[in-house]
């Protein structure tokens, strides 16, 4: 675990929110009363995925998905300082993370999908990004996304993305046989893939152009889009005042020009059409 401090305009002081007690041993009624009133949070991330969230070898995770993070964290603190404990949340484990107190939200390429909505409550979507797939660069043989079919497409564990491409309509999209190559993590997946044990990662274009950036001239994007992607703000199920807290803050990063500016920051030399626009808010349970 790691920690950061956001600092505010004063001390972290006891409001009317907190249950208990102020402090780490207080109890709260949700987590933006727990920001406010004890001046703590944990936050999950990932920390394997470049320009995303990656973490270094001595010190926090860095990434667009740890400054929107920060950002959000800040907003619902109201000017206060607060304390943030990284914790990495792998696909696999998100969902338990929130329902056993591991992490208090979660920031981690989380896409919002009907499949997650029972044991997740969703604020954002911060970003809608495409769905793309990334080759081998020297693999002429794969050019579109048509030409997935009969190739080893990697599956990575927790992640949905790949349905888009095997499962037909209405829960696919494209219905193409593919062999399946199961993998720990996307990173997992681009090992695989740069060592020739499978043929394609498809993903959102965000977390493939992070891989392909920082290894230049080993892999390329199909820029061939299959859909998009909205990634929301992983909150316990059922936590309302959060979900419209972040939502307001969600909105606040895109009205002040933050969330452009950091997606350049991470992503403004790789080429893409960045998303311009904040996404349409998911509705607190």
């Amino acid at each position: 675990m790691r920690r950061a401090y956001l600092r505010g305009a004063g001390a972290p002081v006891c409001l009317a929110v907190c249950l208990v007690s102020c402090g780490s041993g207080g109890s709260y009624v949700n987590v933006v009363d727990k920001v406010r009133g004890s001046g703590q949070v944990t936050v999950g991330t990932k920390w394997d995925q470049p320009g995303l969230g990656l973490k270094p070898d001595a010190g926090d995770p860095q990434g667009f998905d740890v400054d929107v993070a920060e950002y959000v964290v800040k907003a619902l603190a109201q000017g206060e300082d607060v304390r943030i404990t990284w914790r990495e949340t792998p696909s696999s484990v998100r969902e338990a993370m929130l329902q056993n107190g591991a992490v208090d939200l979660i920031f981690a390429t989380y896409a919002i999908t009907e499949a997650r909505r029972p044991k997740v409550t969703f604020g954002g979507p911060y970003v809608s990004v495409p769905q793309d797939t990334m080759v081998r660069a020297t693999d002429t043989s794969i050019r579109t996304v048509q030409d997935l079919r009969g190739t080893r497409l990697c599956l990575a564990k927790g992640s949905n993305s790949y349905r888009r491409i095997v499962d037909p309509p209405p829960d696919g999209k494209l219905g193409l046989p593919a062999r399946l190559v199961p993998a720990e993590n996307y990173s997992d997946c681009v090992r695989k893939l740069d060592a020739g044990q499978l043929d394609a990662v498809s993903t959102e274009n965000l977390v493939l152009a992070g891989y392909a950036a920082a290894a230049p001239g080993r892999f390329r994007l199909l820029n061939d889009p299959i859909g998009e992607e909205r990634w929301g703000v992983g909150i316990k199920k059922g936590d309302t005042a959060t979900c419209e807290a972040v939502n307001a803050a969600v909105a606040a990063m895109w009205r002040d020009g933050t969330a452009a500016r950091l997606l350049r920051k991470w992503f403004g030399d790789t080429g893409l059409a960045l998303p311009s626009a904040l996404p349409r808010p998911e509705p607190c349970p």
